[in-house]
């Protein structure tokens, strides 16, 4: 097995998720199987209990692992499913090493960052790398950072113990652009380099990220203060229209051939580029259609990410360009806030805690019902969507969910029963992957083209079974169980042309190469929707 550890340098959000699941998909089209990693240098054990507005969304695996949203970048550009072994903190670090200590594990020795942090650093590498030829590890943070050092200095000595053509070190960082001299500037990079060999990591690869050309010259410097061939230093410049172009910019830098070289694997091109289909697809669609997304969460695009992505793949499979349109759920609640859901070809609401812009997704999901808009609610948005419909149809004056009043009359959606003595917040709620059994003949079971489906879920709170007959009754239908514990997993509205919510989150199963069913369905339902909207207001015209 080959590993591969990418650093980030001078700032952070330099894209380092994005350029590890780029090389990754880049290495799995040769034929190499590949699985990426994040380790994140900060003292929570997952982020599952950090706001949205301190780390964007939490991404949830199979297992129940709540992870960093790069694990996203990795599972949507590259085939592998990824488990909590592939997300390490130093949260979790340190508290293997003091429970070891507390068993007496170290024999009365002095407990160290060296060897004892970077030991369990290490194994966790070789336990991670099980079954695959090629294991890539992102190191989060920036190069300098003091919680980073344990674990670059981990990189080190595995790197010493496998010896130099097993390991490759790629580092990630900004060459700035200065209008004030007109150029672009090295000097931020080669400090970072330096900081680097300070601890002593030589990087073999630097990827230069940058908004103009890296010119031959500037590529010379660079190898020359950098210590890197020439053809090692790797433009990644900002890309004009979708994430998904980096594979293909890295590919004409010829990073790929660079990686495959410098480890002495042996993995030909393969003819076959996938990636230049999914971006023929969103650069030039043949399709357009508006969809809102409703979020509390609005103005922090990594806070909805995967959503977000998933649109995109949604469009793709239908051959459409997808405009979003961020709608803020407060805003909804005012009077007259409705005018901002007008025109729009399909409405979405994420999920969600708190009750801040609560009734603002209730409008939502209530005027896409009213208007025959489609409507895809995921989680929360199922939960809001049974909330209002138990208010407007059913007319129970009041219904909630006892999450954001606890002495509603009507508690429609309630706290599941095993998690009403749960006092810890992290990795208490219902996590991981459950199956959903589905009904035949309802949108869910066309657009999956399944009777059973597995999919990941992240709450606390269920819709009540006590009010199902009512619900039912009234045309709610319920599209998907779960088998075991008779849970609702899936709504749908008889007589409406697509209105769909689900109780987990189907954005953390969708890829550009393969879009998630049920987004591909509601894009195909926004397209339709479309057509039919405008054949009308042109009828009314006339």
């Amino acid at each position: 097995m080959k590993y591969i550890f990418v650093t980030g340098g001078v700032v952070s959000s330099l894209g380092k998720g994005l350029t590890a699941a780029s090389l990754g998909a880049l290495l799995e089209m040769r034929g190499l199987r590949v699985r990426i990693q994040k380790f994140d240098p900060y003292l929570n054990v997952d982020p599952g209990t950090m706001s949205p507005f301190q780390h964007g969304e939490v991404y949830v695996l199979d297992d129940g692992a709540e992870t960093d949203l790069d694990l996203g970048h990795y599972e949507r550009f590259t085939s592998g499913k990824l488990s909590r072994l592939n997300n390490l903190t130093s949260g979790q670090i340190y508290e293997s090493v003091i429970q070891k200590e507390r068993r007496g594990d170290y024999l009365g020795k002095t407990v160290q960052v060296i060897p004892h942090v970077t030991n369990e650093i290490k194994a966790r590498i070789q336990q991670s790398g099980n079954g695959v030829d090629v294991l890539i590890t992102e190191i989060g943070g920036t190069t300098g950072d003091i919680e980073g050092l344990p674990f670059l200095e981990a990189m080190r000595q595995f790197a010493l113990q496998v010896g130099p053509k097993e390991a490759l070190f790629i580092h990630v960082t900004l060459v700035p652009y200065l209008s004030a001299a007109g150029e672009l500037k090295t000097k931020p990079t080669q400090q970072s380099v330096a900081k680097l060999r300070e601890i002593g990591i030589q990087p073999q690869i630097l990827v230069c990220r940058c908004d103009h050309p890296l010119g031959e010259e500037l590529r010379e410097k660079l190898s020359l203060f950098c210590n890197v061939p020439t053809k090692a230093v790797i433009e990644e410049r900002n890309v004009e229209s979708s994430i998904y172009e980096v594979p293909l910019m890295l590919q004409k830098e010829g990073m790929d051939d660079l990686v495959i070289e410098l480890l002495g694997l042996k993995a030909p091109r393969n003819p076959k580029n996938i990636w230049v289909e999914i971006l023929r697809r969103i650069i030039h669609p043949r399709h357009e259609v508006t969809i809102g997304v409703v979020g509390k969460y609005i103005e922090l695009q990594d806070a909805y990410k995967s959503v977000y992505e998933s649109i995109t793949h949604g469009g793709i499979a239908n051959n459409c360009r997808v405009n979003v349109v961020r709608l803020d759920a407060e805003a909804l609640e005012a009077r007259g806030g409705t005018t901002a859901l007008r025109g729009l070809d399909g409405i979405l609401v994420p999920g969600g805690f708190g009750e801040r812009g609560i009734e603002g997704k209730i409008v939502a999901a209530r005027y896409a019902r009213e208007h025959g808009i489609p409507y895809y609610g995921l989680c929360l948005g199922l939960q809001v969507a049974v909330v209002a419909f138990a208010r407007d149809v059913l007319g129970l004056r009041g219904a909630n969910s006892t999450e954001f009043d606890p002495r509603t009359p009507h508690p429609v959606i309630d706290i599941m029963e095993e998690q009403k003595k749960v006092v810890d917040k992290g990795a208490t709620m219902r996590l991981g992957s459950y199956e959903c059994q589905l009904t035949p003949g309802t949108l869910a079971a066309r657009a999956y083209g399944a009777k059973s489906v597995r999919e990941r879920h992240r709450h606390r709170y269920e819709v009540n079974n006590a009010y199902l007959p009512q619900l039912k009754g009234a045309g709610m239908v319920v599209s998907g169980l779960n088998p075991r514990r008779n849970l609702v997993e899936i709504i749908e509205l008889r007589g409406h042309p697509w209105y769909v919510a689900v109780q987990f989150h189907p954005e953390f199963q969708s890829k550009p190469s393969a879009a998630h069913p049920l987004f591909a369905a509601f894009v195909a339902a926004a397209r339709k929707h479309r057509r039919t909207s405008r054949g009308h207001r042109k009828v009314r015209r006339r």
